[in-house]
């Protein structure tokens, strides 16, 4: 039974720390170095409703990809959400981990995942990390979609791939425009525009589109926009992530049990269609939930 510490060089390995941006606040939040891990939970939020379920597991580790503390604090008060998240889990001694852009520039990453779940080919990184010889890391992916559809049908793929939301799919582009190439990348990418349209790609799908930035967009070139919740783009990277700590544990004969989460954390819980929707626009409107 490996040792906490065990298990974070291992994660450490496979998402190294100071591939980080300089504004991120990822690596062990809290937990005891020398304390027993056996179950480990990967989840996307570190929400309150995601500490209970891992105290619910009996788990001893939980991984997310977003941060608790993204910016300093002075406190964790349980008077606070996030406080009330670190004393349940402290309480229960389980330890909190955090791989975030580190973990969306890995090979393979968050934006991997992505596209894995899209069923998608990829061809290479849409950012490439100049510290990477090999030119397999980086932010963002170029995919193939093999064989060639129209964008209805590829928003009908994202709608039926990804998890559910109360947003679904919104699809900005000609509804019968074939698309062959794509760019993903997970969580919030509207400021990868200059290098999706650097990549000559035939749509976009990415998180978290604000109006300008898409509209702007749309005013450059015919790039199809597919804009899903935040929360779905992300979570398919936990089920790769427990996937190669599974491969971790095998190897080193850990016998760990690992555990992805699938409450829905993202923030919306509704969605009310406009009645007087365009009928071009029905495609890509019922929501995936």
């Amino acid at each position: 039974m490996p040792a906490l510490s065990e298990v974070i060089a291992a994660l450490d390995a496979l998402w190294p720390p100071e591939r980080a941006e300089q504004w991120d606040a990822v690596g062990t939040v809290c937990g005891d170095p020398d304390a027993p891990v056996r179950r480990v939970l990967f989840a996307v939020d570190p929400v309150q409703e995601v500490a209970d379920e891992a105290v619910a597991l009996g788990a001893d580790l939980l991984v997310t990809h977003h941060p608790l503390y993204l910016r300093g604090t002075t406190t964790v008060s349980a008077g606070t959400f996030k406080g009330r998240v670190v004393h349940s889990l402290i309480k229960h001694d389980i330890a909190l981990h955090v791989a975030h852009t580190n973990a969306d520039r890995a090979d393979p990453g968050v934006s991997d995942a992505l596209a894995g779940a899209l069923d998608l080919r990829i061809t290479g990184p849409l950012v490439p990390d100049p510290d990477d010889p090999a030119g397999r890391r980086g932010l963002g992916r170029i995919c193939e979609v093999d064989p060639p559809e129209t964008l209805a049908a590829f928003a009908e793929r994202a709608a039926g791939r990804l998890p559910a939301t109360a947003q679904g799919i919104r699809v900005a582009g000609d509804r019968e425009a074939l698309v062959r190439t794509v760019a993903v990348c997970g969580g919030s990418g509207d400021s990868l525009f200059d290098e999706v349209r650097a990549a000559g790609v035939d749509a976009y799908v990415t998180a978290d589109l604000r109006h300008h930035p898409a509209s702007e967009a749309q005013q450059h070139s015919p790039l199809a926009l597919v804009d899903a919740a935040h929360w779905a783009t992300e979570w398919p990277w936990t089920e790769l992530a427990a996937a190669q700590l599974d491969e971790v544990s095998d190897r080193h004969g850990w016998g760990l049990r690992t555990h992805v989460s699938r409450l829905v954390t993202d923030p919306w819980t509704a969605h009310a269609p406009s009645p007087s929707a365009p009928a071009a626009a029905t495609f890509a409107a019922v929501p995936n939930d």
